[in-house]
């Protein structure tokens, strides 16, 4: 996996990371009202937000509506590029296969998440797709950026449906 390597501090960074986390968190939170899967995610270039989104795939009919899929088709859309270069996409849950195959394909620079996902991760828990030498973009990663609350989102969530079937039975 590659290390960021910017100019910037690592405390300013780490305040910089927790401010764009808190905004994916703010995201997933809506994907709960809709009673999606509660991933959220940020495409930030150059200090600002270009793209954001969060997962969609049951309102939307769509398997490929994850939330980092749909805030680079943001991001594409409001630069008017495919290519986001430069570009760090922050995302409360640790991508799947598809979404970090889309992160190469987009040319983001950089991958922020908050808690992996043991089960689908694709960056560094069930895979590291990022890692292949086959590729041919590489995509620094950082991990673990207000993981508790990402992962008390999931686990919140999950535990939350749990229930409605228990009581619906």
């Amino acid at each position: 996996m590659a290390e960021w390597k910017g100019s910037e501090s690592v405390s300013h960074l780490l305040r910089t990371d927790e401010h764009w986390m808190s905004r994916a968190l703010s995201l997933a939170d809506q994907a709960a009202s809709q009673d999606e899967v509660p991933v959220g995610a940020v495409v930030v270039a150059d200090g600002r937000e270009i793209g954001a989104a969060f997962n969609a795939p049951i309102s939307g009919c769509d398997p490929t509506a994850h939330a980092e899929v749909r805030a680079l088709r943001d991001a594409a859309a409001r630069t008017g590029n495919y290519r986001l270069s430069g570009a760090t996409l922050y995302v409360t849950i640790e991508p799947c296969t598809m979404c970090a195959g889309a992160l190469v394909h987009a040319r983001i620079s950089r991958l922020v998440y908050g808690a992996p996902e043991p089960k689908a991760g694709a960056v560094s828990s069930a895979d590291r797709l990022l890692e292949r030498e086959s590729l041919n973009w590489e995509v620094a990663v950082t991990g673990g950026i207000l993981e508790s609350r990402c992962r008390s989102r999931m686990t919140q969530f999950f535990a939350s449906r749990r229930e409605a079937r228990r009581t619906s039975r």
